[in-house]
């Protein structure tokens, strides 16, 4: 007898027990080997004081299985509750966001009926560090937070899947035109990865001309990889694009743990009433059985997804009259693909996975050691909370705090230059930035200097609410200029 898969189930709020209980059905008629273990996880996990969404003892199976299929949750609403799904991608190093989003033309319907496309998202960086503070009364700043490692990981793993699953091309998403630094570093990594695999096409596109292409001509695509925030949502509108949010399941890849869901919410008007689609989680299993080497199953349950749809078999949010023959409720409908297991489309494309080894073990090539830039400090940005008079009034008292090696170079408002010479049309906001560099034109300075010059600008009774050191890599400027400077 095959020895059964651990895995750990969430059967979460709103309409995921009832997705979560079709879900399951299909997987055990089509002869899934699983042991299930259950936690609880969501809002009322919540609303009994944990601000995570999960209990502590959840982890343990976490770790333990290795292999979470979760359904989709509620967060409460008011401040305090932290991202569930951010916090168990960061804590287990679900590096890898993996969406598919395909069309099935003629039976689900699309503009877009030759659409294939998946996204593979990083998962742990970027604006969803979640790194936030306010400032001042009028500025609050999120931090943008871009490491070589993940980004090496991220575009790494697009590359294998591509050549794993015979696909042709991969494309990165950057806005680098603006952010040189954080998401030039996202480029650059993948273009250097990009060499290594010579028999994929690749390519790099703005994200905003991008974005316009994926929804215009979403067939120009095959692989996509990009940062946390554009994946999220362009995974979001390729899904809808395909035909519906509720058809597409996803993979949070890591190294020792996956965990499988669907991008759609909870849904919880449609809870209770035996209506909600179960096609997201449903795929999503499918890639978890992929994942733990059930191929065979994985195969058996996606060709029965696929005939049910072929057989017009559908729930509300996608029946349409004139193309389904039977509007269905959540049990229904997984009913109909059991019933058809063993059974393959005879219009759609049928799925086939080759064995392969556990995405979260597979050996990937090492990226070549980075030799370790000499890193030197040239000078600091004081930002300032100070709201009286004009930038040259703020300007000309700083210039007086100029001495121990360090001057002040330029002042910025909210990313523009203010000081010396800017333009009285310019908005300013109680936020600025004061850019003081080494008296000796590229010179070093040391922290001690900084700090003697914090010392100075106390005294002189200005609010520096934060620091930022600058430095340059190798002689390499390591810190934006601001619009105008």
């Amino acid at each position: 007898m095959p020895k059964r898969v651990p895995i750990t189930v969430a059967h979460g709020d709103g309409i995921g027990p009832e997705i979560m209980a079709a879900t399951l059905h299909i997987l055990q008629g089509a002869g899934a080997e699983l042991d299930i273990e259950t936690i609880d996880i969501g809002e009322k996990v919540y609303l009994a004081g944990n601000s995570s969404g999960i209990e502590p003892s959840a982890w343990e199976s976490l770790r333990r299985t290795k292999v979470f299929l979760k359904a989709p949750i509620t967060t409460p609403q008011g401040g305090g509750y932290k991202s569930l799904n951010v916090t168990v991608r960061k804590t287990l190093g679900l590096y890898a966001n993996v969406r598919p989003c395909v069309s099935y033309h003629p039976f689900v319907e699309t503009k877009h009926p030759q659409m294939d496309v998946v996204i593979v998202r990083e998962n742990e960086e970027d604006l969803y560090a979640g790194i936030e503070h306010r400032q001042t009364q009028q500025v609050v700043q999120c931090l943008k937070l871009i490491s070589r490692p993940g980004s090496e990981k991220i575009v790494r793993y697009a590359f294998e899947y591509a050549r794993r699953n015979n696909r042709q091309k991969v494309t990165c998403f950057t806005k680098d035109n603006i952010m040189k630094l954080t998401d030039g570093l996202f480029h650059k990594v993948f273009t250097e990865i990009a060499a290594e695999y010579p028999d994929l096409e690749n390519e790099h596109w703005i994200v905003d001309i991008g974005a316009a292409k994926l929804a215009d001509t979403p067939e120009a695509f095959d692989v996509l990889v990009m940062p946390n925030l554009y994946g999220d949502v362009l995974s979001d509108v390729a899904a809808q694009i395909a035909g519906s949010v509720g058809l597409a399941g996803s993979a949070n890849i890591g190294e020792h743990v996956a965990m499988f869901e669907a991008i759609h919410g909870s849904a919880p008007r449609r809870a209770g009433q035996n209506l909600a689609n179960p096609s997201g989680l449903l795929l999503g299993a499918v890639m978890m059985l992929v994942h733990i080497g059930e191929t065979s199953v994985a195969e058996r349950v996606h060709n029965a997804w696929l005939r049910t749809l072929e057989d017009g078999i559908h729930t509300y949010d996608v029946y349409k009259e004139g193309v389904s023959r039977e509007k269905v409720g959540t049990k229904e409908f997984a009913d109909a693909v059991v019933e058809r297991v063993g059974l393959t489309p005879q219009t759609l494309k049928a799925a086939k996975y080759k064995p392969a080894e556990s995405e979260a073990t597979e050996k990937k090539q090492a990226s070549p050691a980075q030799t370790r830039a000499e890193k030197d400090l040239v000078g600091v940005d004081v930002f300032l909370d100070w709201s009286a008079a004009t930038a040259n009034d703020l300007g000309n008292s700083l210039v007086g705090l100029n001495g121990n090696g360090l001057k002040l170079e330029m002042m910025s408002n909210r990313g523009v230059k203010v000081w010396p010479g800017g333009h009285s049309e310019t908005f300013c906001s109680d936020h600025w930035r004061c850019r003081f560099l080494s008296e000796l034109n590229g010179g070093t300075v040391t922290h001690r200097q900084i700090v003697s010059l914090l010392e100075r600008v106390a005294r002189a009774g200005f609010d520096f609410i934060k620091t930022e050191n600058l430095y340059t890599f190798d002689g390499e400027r390591g810190y934006s200029l601001d619009q105008g400077a």
